[in-house]
């Protein structure tokens, strides 16, 4: 008898001269550039250092596009992005030592975010390898230990033959929902000695979806069903895996209101009459919540930011669809289904029997009607021009990424996206500086469309090298710079802290004439002018830079 797995492992008589008679001069880089071919990559970001050479030179042999940055953190902020944009696994290449160790806080920006980065990095020579002191350049007593509680998943390699199957495992980790960063080491030596093996063809390394239990989802569908008070709160997992259409399609059979996580801004429709919006941090949106007799939260872990600083306490049965198995139950006790948002949803979708509740609508309205009142009375007026004049500017799929300052902030509840996988900000981990490497990585993902970055001064500073790549590659990127003079958000928080400030006043340099020194076009805006100096800059192609000096103001929380 003849199994279909003979026919798939026997190769063909092409096939096996070519794996007998393999070209020479190869040596460990190539086979690190030929599995990323084989497992489909197309691009890969990094920066190149003396250890990891070897993957150099062998990129110059390949197809694949590089994209090359000049920080190793903004690297991998760049392959988070198209990880983001994409869904596929951005590989990053580094060095040994402090070129790798410049990589972890995008690593753990990339984990908080479910980003998939496969991050190759390079080692001392097998020699070294085992935690001693042999005084190599870039030693480190254990490597992987760095990395090991950032990414998901840690693979070193020691010989040729180990390369392809541990970057295929690495592929399928970081792939595998939730998707994530993942870290692979490749020793020096190893990358840079001749191979005899066979040239490495098409890889298969395709992650198993994780499927809802359908008992649980007939509980789910029944608590939904004969709910008097659903609500749903949509997280960046529905995002992820692109379930958006799925999540209207049940809130609209339930006629459940929808609020959205900062992750998961564009999930749900941000004018739909179910529409919460994302006002997470306002007391009314709590208590409306709180009020649900059944909650149905997809794609989130209700964090310290989609609960409102942890103030959230559903009273109410909740159902939690996550697909990270950690997360469940990690802060309200729930029915937890471990599962896919978008197959979770489909089976929720299958299973429960349409409700209609009228006032739906009307609770909603109220609530926002609330929220803008309450606002009305803080003289915030112009945050709210910012906000309405970078929506008018963006083009409605233009992508944006933001920066951890006061106007993302704003943009976080604020901002209509519009469309799913189009706003991303670096509020999974905080770190600074993500917008604008992020922007370079989502240009390299799709030319097709402008990209905008916006950062305040102090996080610009972080990124500013990469205006040289910008121009290098002449990524159709927008750099919005809001000027404030300093760490405004942290001048904001100690000041009602503490009462002054410490450090968070900064020299900065005229960001127009520094850009235009890299040969990138700037321009000095307004409040009133901000509009059209962003449409005028989004239209034109090619990266260019518009700086805004302005002094926001946060609005005032309302956690209690």
């Amino acid at each position: 008898m003849t199994h279909d797995h003979d026919l798939v492992l026997r190769p063909t008589p092409a096939q096996t001269e070519a794996a007998l008679n393999p070209p020479p001069g190869r040596t460990g880089g190539d086979l690190v550039i030929e599995t990323l071919t084989g497992l489909g990559a197309s691009t890969v970001f990094g920066l190149p250092g003396q250890h990891a050479l070897g993957m150099f030179d062998a990129l110059r042999r390949s197809s694949l596009r590089y994209v090359g940055l000049r920080v190793e953190n903004n690297a991998g902020f760049a392959a988070d992005a198209y990880g983001r944009i994409t869904g596929e696994a951005a590989p990053l290449l580094l060095s040994t030592g402090p070129g790798a160790l410049m990589s972890l806080a995008a690593l753990q920006e990339a984990a908080a975010a479910s980003a998939p980065v496969l991050a190759i990095g390079s080692q001392i020579p097998v020699a070294g390898l085992g935690g001693g002191r042999h005084g190599y350049l870039h030693e480190l007593r254990d490597q992987r230990a760095s990395f090991r509680d950032v990414v998901k998943s840690v693979h070193t390699v020691r010989t040729h033959s180990q390369i392809p199957s541990a970057i295929a495992a690495a592929w399928e980790s970081a792939l595998t929902v939730p998707h994530g960063p993942v870290w692979v080491e490749i020793p020096q030596d190893v990358l840079t000695a001749e191979t005899t093996l066979p040239v490495v063809t098409a890889m298969d390394a395709t992650p198993e979806d994780v499927v809802p239990r359908p008992e649980l989802t007939a509980v789910a569908a029944h608590l939904l069903s004969t709910a008097a008070r659903p609500a749903i709160i949509a997280g960046g997992g529905v995002v992820r895996s692109d379930a958006a259409g799925k999540l209207r399609a049940l809130a609209e059979r339930l006629d459940a209101p929808v609020a959205t996580t900062f992750g998961g801004k564009g999930a749900f429709p941000w004018t739909h009459p179910l529409s919460l919006q994302s006002w997470l941090e306002d007391r009314h949106t709590t208590d409306f919540l709180e009020d649900a007799d059944v909650l149905l939260v997809v794609g989130s872990g209700l964090g310290e930011l989609s609960s409102n600083y942890h103030t959230f306490a559903p009273r109410g049965r909740v159902i939690q669809i996550e697909a990270d198995a950690g997360k469940l139950e990690s802060n309200h006790p729930a029915l937890g289904v471990y599962a896919d948002a978008r197959l979770a949803l489909q089976a929720l979708l299958e299973t429960t029997e349409p409700r209609t509740d009228p006032t739906a609508p009307a609770r909603v309205a109220e609530v926002l009607s609330r929220i803008r009142t309450r606002l009305a009375a803080q003289d915030l007026d112009l945050e709210h021009r910012l906000v309405a004049a970078v929506r008018e500017a963006l083009p409605s799929r233009a992508p944006s990424f933001w920066d951890m300052t006061i106007l993302s902030y704003w943009a976080w509840s604020a901002f209509d996206a519009r469309h799913p996988n189009t706003m991303h900000s670096a509020q999974g981990a905080g770190g600074l500086g993500y917008a604008y490497p992020a922007a370079l990585g989502a240009a390299a993902a799709d030319p097709t469309t402008p990209v905008l970055a916006v950062s305040g001064d102090g996080g610009a500073m972080y990124s500013i090298a990469e205006l040289a790549t910008a121009r290098q590659y002449d990524f159709d990127v927008t750099w919005l710079i809001v000027d404030d003079g300093g760490y405004g958000i942290l001048r904001e928080y100690m000041t009602d802290a503490y009462g002054a400030t410490t450090g968070t006043d900064l020299a900065r340099p005229d960001f127009v004439a520094l850009a235009e020194s890299f040969g990138v076009p700037a321009v000095r805006t307004t409040p009133d002018t901000l509009a059209a100096d962003l449409s005028k800059s989004l239209a034109t192609p090619g990266p260019s830079v518009v700086v805004l000096p302005a002094l926001l103001k946060m609005f005032e929380p309302t956690h209690l």
